[in-house]
């Protein structure tokens, strides 16, 4: 069974300052909060948290900040690293996981387009550099390219601490191929789409990797018991109440939707770092309206 349990993973932002440093005192109250409100993961330095636009060093303290944070509570760590460059994520993936994480998530390989074969070579040199669990991001919309069932069997077959996938794609047969071709007391899928979640968890997804749980981690928390104790009716009621909030934060990209609702609610500056850039007067006015949603659905949170 993989040391990685955690069914509810937010893909936590990064606060910065005014003058756009990182704000680790609200970094450390974020994962504080996460960890309070039904996420019994968290995973530091992904997309949503701007890890394109930081710098190692940054990555290697903010891990260190959100680790100290939660340290006592039942909250595993998952740190993004990866590139295109092979050897420099084999670099990257040694230091991170010499932190003591407890998995490191790694990205297929973007713009350069790899073949099944040139993925299965990529993850085969990093997973090896490491004793950490590595799960798979699958996410063809921005790598390009998709990883396949049949190459996550043959990486967790040659590298057992290759044990899951975040998978950032809608096609469900793909979910329900994963299913049924990885062993499912040694292999975990996660849904990489918040929408998604209910649907991937009806074809055999562990939990989420969800940027909707920095607003309503408790109904997440219930609505993935409520797949797990087999009650779909319950379930699909859940689903359904946050199925346009889950829509709404992505209308811009992420994560400026989600970082101005927490700067909204007074948890962070506004404030994100270029090539993203603040909402304009009418997606704040959109914004506005997804944050009246979220208060008439969670009352208690505000």
């Amino acid at each position: 069974m993989p040391h990685l349990q955690a069914e509810l993973i937010p893909a936590m932002v990064t606060p910065f300052h005014r003058d756009e440093s990182i704000d680790f005192e609200k970094a450390e109250q974020l994962a504080v909060y996460l960890a309070d409100n039904g996420c019994d993961g968290i995973l530091v330095n992904g997309t949503t948290g701007e890890s394109p636009t930081l710098s190692f060093d940054e990555k290697m303290e903010l891990l260190k900040v959100v680790k100290s944070a939660v340290r006592g509570r039942n909250v595993q760590i998952v740190a993004g690293v990866g590139s295109n460059d092979t050897a420099k994520s084999v670099e990257e993936a040694r230091k991170v996981a010499a932190l003591g994480v407890d998995a490191l998530l790694v990205v297929v390989p973007y713009y350069n387009k790899p073949s099944q074969a040139g993925m299965t070579e990529h993850f085969r040199r990093v997973a090896q550099a490491v004793d950490t669990e590595v799960v798979v991001y699958n996410i063809p919309s921005r790598s390009v390219v998709l990883m396949a069932p049949d190459t996550m069997a043959t990486l967790h077959q040659q590298c057992p601490n290759i044990i899951g996938v975040k998978q950032s794609h809608p096609d469900m047969d793909q979910v329900s191929e994963i299913t049924a071709k990885l062993p499912a007391d040694t292999w975990r899928t996660w849904c990489g789409d918040d929408t998604l979640t209910l649907p991937m968890m009806a074809c055999g997804a562990h939990g989420t990797f969800s940027v909707l749980a920095h607003l309503t981690g408790p109904l997440l928390r219930e609505m993935i018991q409520a797949v797990k104790a087999q009650d779909m009716p319950r379930a699909l009621k859940l689903h359904l109440k946050q199925l346009n909030l889950g829509r709404e934060i992505f209308f811009l990209p992420n994560p400026t939707v989600i970082k101005t609702c927490l700067a909204r609610l007074g948890m962070m500056e506004s404030v994100l770092r270029a090539p993203m850039v603040l909402p304009d007067e009418a997606e704040m006015a959109r914004i506005d309206k997804l944050l009246a949603e979220y208060k008439s659905l969670m009352p208690q949170s505000v």
